[in-house]
């Protein structure tokens, strides 16, 4: 069992009714550096939170408000590679389909995924650890076939370039899951410029409450 140290934020700002807290794993390291940006972008102020046990060794709780059209979202970090299963207990909690996608890094048929035209306020997590990826408001349609958002949640997803040298890879930072590709200079109107096509299969949605 891990001991780590929390954080309770007091906002130096009013929180609008409506937030979706979405549960996360980081390491306590993560979840400082994470609340150290959160202080000097959004003025809020921590204070001392006595130790708490937690049921996994490692695993951390912490939240960042993101603003999500006329609402905050409360979305969490999670630390880099800290999702290890064997492919044979993947195999348990992943359906073909998706072990296919996540672990052997397929490609479901264009405009077959259910979030392709999918455009509810929420938050897009990895299907296969739950880990927040995608913010709603950073979805756009690219008729592509696949959904596109211009940014993922920062830390939240790696980048690793194809063997071919052409096409960048991206993947669920905490569990390595195989989420689609990324490209760039496409035109998009987007703050980026940047596609990234994502399977639906790799997704799971969280609506906002």
């Amino acid at each position: 069992m891990g001991i780590i140290q929390l954080t309770r934020l007091t906002f130096a700002f009013p929180l609008p009714h409506k937030t979706l807290i979405v549960p996360f794993r980081a390491s306590s390291r993560a979840v400082s550096r994470h609340f150290n940006l959160i202080h000097n972008r959004a003025r809020l102020k921590a204070t001392a939170f006595p130790l708490i046990s937690s049921t996994e060794a490692g695993i951390g709780l912490g939240f960042c408000c993101l603003p999500c059209r006329n609402r905050r979202i409360g979305v969490a970090m999670a630390s880099t590679d800290s999702v290890h299963k064997s492919d044979d207990e993947w195999r348990a909690v992943l359906s073909p389909e998706q072990f296919r996608i996540l672990r052997l890094k397929g490609t479901e048929y264009p405009g077959t995924g259910k979030y392709d035209k999918f455009f509810e306020e929420g938050i897009y997590e990895c299907s296969g650890c739950g880990t927040p990826l995608y913010k709603s408001t950073t979805k756009f349609n690219s008729g592509c076939g696949w959904p596109a958002f211009y940014e993922g949640l920062p830390g939240a997803i790696n980048r690793t370039v194809d063997a071919d040298g052409v096409r960048v890879e991206i993947t669920c930072a905490a569990c390595g899951g195989h989420l689609g590709h990324v490209f760039k200079g496409e035109g998009f109107k987007t703050p980026t410029d940047e596609r990234h096509c994502v399977n639906s299969i790799s997704l799971k949605f969280s609506p906002a409450s």
